[in-house]
C-alpha cells in the first residue's frame, strides 16, 4: 500500500513538473562550468548580432539592396493574388467576361512576377550568405590568430576548432534563409491586415488578437530555444573535443585498454546534449500544438463571424471570401515569422561565443593604431644582435595560478657566442625561462636584456626572427619537407641553403632517402621523433639566428638519435658564431657546455661548468647521481 502512495505521488510529482514553469524544464543542471573555458560570453542580443553581421557583409551593398528589392516586389504580388482571384471568380459567377479576362491576364503577370523576384531573391540572399560565413570565419580566426599565448593556455583546440567550423557553419542559413523570409512574411502579414481592415474592421482585429496572443507564447518558447540551443553548441564542442583528444592519442589508449573509460566521457556529454535535446523538442511539441490551435480556432471564427455579416446584410459573399483568404494569409505570415525567427534565435544563440571571441582584445604585441591585422607595434630593431643576455630579479606567474610562482627573482647573464646549458628538476622554470626570452610571456616582475636593450623595446617580430627556437615535442606542418625547414623565412629560400641547413642538422642524409626527398609531403607516422627534431632544428639554423635556443631536444629520443643530436651541438659549440642555450634533463647531452646553469624551485641556484659543479655536490651533483645511478 505504501509503494503505490509512493509511486502516486512521484506520478503527481512528475506531472506538476511538466507545466510550464516546472522543474522539469529548468536547465540550471547542465549550465554548470561546462568545458572549463575561460570564454565567459555575455547575453547576445539577435539586434546586436545582427548589426555585427552587417558589417561582415556592408561591402556587398549592391546585392543586398537588389535583393530587398526583388523581396518587395514579391512580396507586393504574392498578396495582392487572394483578392484578384476571388474577385476572378466571382465575376465568372456573375457573368461579367470582361473583369473575367483582365482578372486572369492580370493573375498570370503576377505568377511571372513573383517568381522571377522570387528566385533572384532567393539568389542575392545566397550569395550574402555564403559571403557572411566566410568572412566570419577568417575574421574569427584571425582573431584567434593575435591572441595572447596565455589564452590557448586555457582553451581547448577542439572547443576552439568546433566554433569555426560547427557554430560558424550554424549562421549559414541566417541571411540566406532565416532573414529574408522574416522580411518577406512581415511584408505580407502587413499587406494582409491592411486589407482586412478595409473589409471589415471588426473582424480584422479578431484575427489580430490571435496573432498577437501567438507572439506572446512564442517569446517565452523563443528564449527557451535560444538557451538550449547556446547549452547544445556548448554539448557539442566538448564531446568534439574528446573525439579529436582521444583519437589522435588512440596509441595510448590501445595501450592502457582505457577504450570503456573514453566512450563513457564521450557518451558523458551526449547525454547531457539528448537531455536538452528532449526538453527543446516537448517545448517545440507544446509550441506547435498552441499555433494549430488557435490557428483552426480563428478559420472557425472568421466562417462564423462572416456567416452572421452575411445574414445581416454588412458583407457580401465576395468580401467574405476575401477576409478568409486573408486571415488565412496573415495567420500563416505570422507562423512563418515566428518560425523564422525562432530559427533565427536558435543561430544567434549557438554563435554566441563566436561573436564573443571576435571581439576578443588582440595580444599587446599586436596592438598599433593605423596598423593592419597580424602588423606588430613597431619597436627598436638593433643594427646587429650580438647575443648577450641577462636577467634582473625575473619573477613570473600565469595568469590562471597567480599564487603560484614559476619564477622567483631568477638571476643570470649569458655572454655573447656562449653555449650554456640550464639543468634542473622538472617544474623549475627552464622553459619559462625561454617563453619569457621569446616574449610568449611578459615577466610578472623583473626586467630581461639583450645586449643591454629591454626586450620590451625591441620590435618582438624582429627579435623573434634572431631567435631560433626548437621544443621538445617539435610539430611539423603538413606540407612537404622544403616548405617545413624554411616555414616562417620571409624571403624567398634558394634550395641549396635549405640542404645546407640540413646537412648541418644530420638531416640531408634521411631527407634525400624519402620518396620525394625534399618535396616529400610529412604527416605523422612518416618520421621517427630524432628526424622530426632534427628537421626542426635546420628550420632553426636556417635563420643563422644570433640565439639558437634548444628545449630539452632529446628528452624523448632513442640513443641513436640523440646521438645525432649531440653531434648538431659538438658542430654549433666548435663553430659557434651565436649564443646557444640549452635546456636538457639529460646531462650527458650538456657536459660539454661553456657554463652550466642550475635551477631549483623557480630560481638560479648555481653556475659553472661540469666538473666544478660536481664537486660542489649540490643540486647539479644529485641530479647527475640519479642519472648515473
Amino acid at each position: 500500500m505504501n509503494g503505490t502512495l509512493h509511486n502516486l505521488k512521484r506520478w503527481f510529482e512528475f506531472i506538476r513538473s511538466i507545466f510550464p514553469g516546472g522543474s522539469w524544464w529548468n536547465l540550471s543542471d547542465s549550465e554548470h562550468k561546462i568545458d572549463g573555458s575561460t570564454m565567459a560570453a555575455k547575453p547576445l542580443t539577435v539586434w546586436k548580432a545582427l548589426r555585427q553581421m552587417w558589417v561582415l557583409v556592408a561591402d556587398e551593398k549592391w546585392i543586398l539592396c537588389a535583393a530587398f528589392v526583388a523581396l518587395t516586389v514579391a512580396a507586393v504580388s504574392e498578396i495582392s493574388m487572394p483578392g484578384i482571384l476571388t474577385a476572378t471568380v466571382f465575376s465568372a459567377q456573375n457573368g461579367d467576361m470582361l473583369v473575367f479576362y483582365q482578372n486572369s491576364q492580370l493573375l498570370i503577370w503576377l505568377c511571372f512576377t513573383s517568381g522571377i523576384c522570387s528566385g533572384l531573391r532567393s539568389g542575392c540572399f545566397a550569395i550574402a550568405n555564403t559571403i557572411l560565413v566566410k568572412r566570419l570565419r577568417e575574421t574569427l580566426y584571425s582573431s584567434l590568430l593575435l591572441q595572447d599565448i596565455s589564452f590557448f593556455d586555457k582553451e581547448a583546440v577542439g572547443n576552439l576548432t568546433s566554433r569555426i567550423s560547427t557554430d560558424c557553419q550554424r549562421l549559414s542559413h541566417t541571411i540566406g534563409n532565416d532573414i529574408h523570409l522574416i522580411l518577406r512574411n512581415i511584408v505580407q502579414g502587413i499587406g494582409a491586415f491592411i486589407t482586412l481592415m478595409t473589409l471589415s474592421w471588426p473582424l480584422a482585429l479578431s484575427s489580430l488578437a490571435v496573432c498577437v496572443l501567438l507572439s506572446a507564447i512564442f517569446l517565452i518558447y523563443g528564449q527557451y530555444q535560444k538557451k538550449t540551443a547556446l547549452l547544445a553548441q556548448d554539448f557539442t564542442a566538448s564531446a568534439n573535443e574528446v573525439a579529436q583528444e582521444t583519437l589522435s592519442l588512440m596509441r595510448t589508449v590501445r595501450a592502457y585498454g582505457t577504450e570503456r573509460e573514453e566512450y563513457q566521457r564521450f557518451t558523458h556529454w551526449l547525454d547531457k546534449l539528448a537531455f536538452v535535446g528532449m526538453r527543446e523538442s516537448v517545448a517545440c511539441g507544446i509550441w506547435t500544438l498552441s499555433f494549430n490551435t488557435l490557428y483552426r480556432s480563428t478559420q472557425v471564427l472568421a466562417v462564423l463571424l462572416g456567416g452572421i455579416s452575411i445574414l445581416s446584410g454588412s458583407v457580401s459573399a465576395e468580401q467574405l471570401t476575401k477576409y478568409v483568404l486573408y486571415c488565412e494569409w496573415l495567420i500563416y505570415a505570422a507562423w512563418r515569422l515566428q518560425d523564422n525567427m525562432s530559427s533565427l534565435l536558435q543561430s544567434v544563440g549557438a554563435c554566441e561565443k563566436v561573436f564573443h571571441l571576435l571581439h576578443l582584445p588582440p595580444s599587446s604585441e599586436f596592438l598599433s593604431k593605423g596598423k593592419r591585422p597580424f602588423t606588430p607595434a613597431m619597436h627598436l630593431k638593433l643594427e646587429k644582435l650580438s647575443g648577450s643576455i641577462e636577467f634582473v630579479n625575473v619573477s613570473f606567474h600565469y595568469s590562471s595560478r597567480k599564487k603560484v610562482l614559476i619564477l622567483r627573482k631568477a638571476n643570470f647573464s649569458i655572454k655573447a657566442n656562449e653555449v650554456v646549458a640550464i639543468v634542473g628538476t622538472s617544474g623549475s622554470g627552464k622553459s619559462t625561462l625561454i617563453s619569457l626570452l621569446l616574449r610568449l610571456y611578459e615577466p610578472t616582475y623583473g626586467e630581461i636584456f639583450i645586449d643591454g636593450v629591454p626586450v620590451e623595446q625591441m620590435d618582438i617580430r624582429w627579435l623573434r626572427k634572431n631567435i631560433g627556437f626548437v621544443g621538445q615535442e617539435p610539430h611539423l606542418f603538413h606540407m612537404d619537407v622544403k616548405s617545413n625547414i624554411s616555414y616562417g623565412y620571409s624571403r624567398s629560400i634558394k634550395q641549396e641553403e635549405i640542404e645546407a641547413a640540413a646537412k648541418k642538422a644530420y638531416a640531408h642524409e634521411f631527407i634525400s632517402a624519402l620518396p620525394n626527398g625534399y618535396d616529400t609531403i610529412i604527416d605523422d607516422n612518416l618520421l621517427s621523433g630524432g628526424q622530426k627534431q632534427r628537421i626542426a632544428i635546420a628550420r632553426a639554423l636556417l635563420r643563422d639566428p644570433a640565439i639558437l635556443v634548444l628545449d630539452e631536444a632529446t628528452s624523448a629520443l632513442d640513443a641513436e638519435s640523440e646521438g645525432y643530436i649531440k653531434e648538431v651541438l659538438h658542430s654549433l659549440k666548435k663553430n659557434s658564431k651565436r649564443t646557444v642555450i640549452i635546456i636538457a634533463q639529460r646531462l650527458s647531452t650538456i657536459e660539454a657546455a661553456d657554463r652550466i646553469l642550475v635551477m631549483n624551485d623557480g630560481q638560479v641556484v648555481d653556475s659553472g661548468r661540469h666538473r666544478e659543479l660536481l664537486q660542489r655536490n649540490g643540486v647539479y651533483g644529485r641530479l647527475f647521481g640519479i642519472q648515473t645511478d
